[in-house]
C-alpha cells in the first residue's frame, strides 16, 4: 500500500524510522532542537531526547566535522546544513575528510556520515541562499550525492543512506519542500546509484534530477502527441547510473540535460561528455543542455525566474534536438 505524504514529511519520517531502528543515529544542526529551519527535526528530539537529536553553534565546519568525528567511532549522524550554498564553508571537512579519510586510513574505519544540505531557489531567498552547487562534488570519490525529486525517493534515499557505509551528502530541493506524493508504506528503500526512468518514451532522453525533473514531465506531458520523451531521473550524481542514461539514448538518438544549476560548469556537462565518449555513433542531433544562467540568483523573486530553467526551456530544447522548432514556430 502506499499514501500520499509531502516531501518534507517523507525526509521527517526517514529520520524518525532510521533514529527509532538503530541506537547509534542521531541528527545534530542548527536549531534542530526547535524543529529546524525547514521543519525537518519537528517533534524528534520530544520523542528521541535531546541526547540523539540537538542542536549545534552556528558553524558548518564544526559540523561537519563532529559528524565524520563521530562516524569513524561507530555511530551514524546525520547532520544538517541549512543551506547547500554552505557547503563552501565545510569543503574541507566534506571534500577532503569525509570523502577521503576511509581511503586514507587503509579501510581501517568507514564514515557513516550523512549530510542534509536543502539546495534550489525558492523565490527570493537570494544569492548565497538558493544555489545548487552539487556539481562541486563531480571530483569528490569516496562521498555519494543525491538529489531526491519526489517524496517517495526522499524517504527510500534517506533511509538508505543512513544505513551505508559512506558518506553521503543529500540536497533536498526546497521547491519540492510542500509536494506531495505517493511513499509506500514499511520500510521503504531505494538503492543508491540506480537511476530511475520516470517516463518512457521514444523520440528524446531528457535527463532531469531534483527539482527539474517534475519540469521534465511537465514538458512531456505537454508536448504529448508531438514528441514522446523518456524522462530519465539519475537520482543524484554520485554514483551517477551513465548506463541508464546510455541505454535510452541508444534507443531514442536525442538527449537533453536539464538541471537547475549553471550551464556553464554545471553537471550536465560529465553526463554530456561521456555519453559523447560511448554513444555518439546513436546520436541523431547534438546534445542539449538547460540550466541556468551565467549569473548569482538575483534576490528578486520576479527575476530569479528568468535565471532559472522553466517548463517551456525544456520544450523548446527538445523541440530543436528533434528538428520541430520550426513547426512549432508555426504552430504558435
Amino acid at each position: 500500500m502506499a499514501r500520499a505524504i509531502t516531501y518534507s514529511e517523507a525526509l521527517t519520517e526517514a529520520l524518525a524510522e532510521e533514529l527509532d531502528r538503530d541506537p547509534t543515529v542521531f541528527f545534530m544542526g542548527e536549531d534542530i532542537g526547535y524543529g529546524g529551519v525547514f521543519g525537518f527535526a519537528h517533534g524528534l528530539q520530544k520523542r528521541f531526547g535531546a541526547e540523539r537529536v540537538f542542536n549545534t553553534p552556528i558553524s558548518e565546519t564544526l559540523i561537519v566535522g563532529a559528524g565524520v568525528g563521530a562516524a569513524i567511532t561507530g555511530t551514524r549522524p546525520v547532520v544538517e546544513l541549512q543551506f547547500a550554498d554552505f557547503v563552501a564553508i565545510a569543503m574541507d571537512e566534506i571534500y577532503n575528510k569525509a570523502a577521503k579519510w576511509r581511503y586514507m586510513h587503509g579501510g581501517q574505519f568507514s564514515v557513516p556520515l550523512v549530510i542534509l544540505a536543502p539546495e534550489g531557489a525558492i523565490g527570493g531567498a537570494g544569492p548565497e541562499h538558493s544555489q545548487c552547487p552539487e556539481a562541486l562534488f563531480w571530483s569528490a570519490p569516496g562521498l555519494y550525492v543525491l538529489t531526491p525529486s519526489s517524496p517517495a525517493d526522499m524517504k527510500g534515499l534517506l533511509k538508505s543512506a543512513i544505513r551505508d557505509p559512506n558518506p553521503v551528502l543529500i540536497m533536498p530541493h526546497k521547491a519540492l519542500l510542500n509536494t506531495s506524493g505517493e511513499v509506500p508504506d514499511g520500510d521503504h528503500l531505494v538503492p543508491l546509484g540506480q537511476a530511475a526512468v520516470c517516463r518512457a518514451g521514444s523520440d528524446v532522453t531528457v535527463v532531469a534530477w531534483s527539482a527539474m525533473v517534475p519540469k521534465a514531465l511537465e514538458a512531456a506531458r505537454q508536448l504529448k502527441g508531438e514528441i514522446d520523451l523518456e524522462v530519465v531521473d539519475p537520482r543524484g550524481i554520485r554514483p551517477f547510473d551513465f548506463e541508464a542514461v546510455l541505454t535510452s539514448v541508444r534507443k531514442t538518438g536525442r538527449l537533453v540535460i536539464a538541471h537547475e544549476a549553471s550551464v556553464v560548469g554545471g553537471p550536465g556537462a560529465e553526463v554530456a561528455a561521456v555519453v559523447a565518449e560511448k554513444a555518439i555513433l546513436h546520436l541523431e542531433a547534438p546534445i542539449r543542455r538547460i540550466g541556468a544562467a551565467d549569473i548569482p540568483i538575483p534576490q528578486s523573486s520576479f527575476l530569479e525566474r528568468w535565471v532559472i530553467p522553466q517548463v517551456d526551456d525544456i520544450i523548446n530544447a527538445v523541440r530543436e534536438t528533434s528538428g520541430k522548432a520550426v513547426s512549432a514556430a508555426k504552430l504558435a
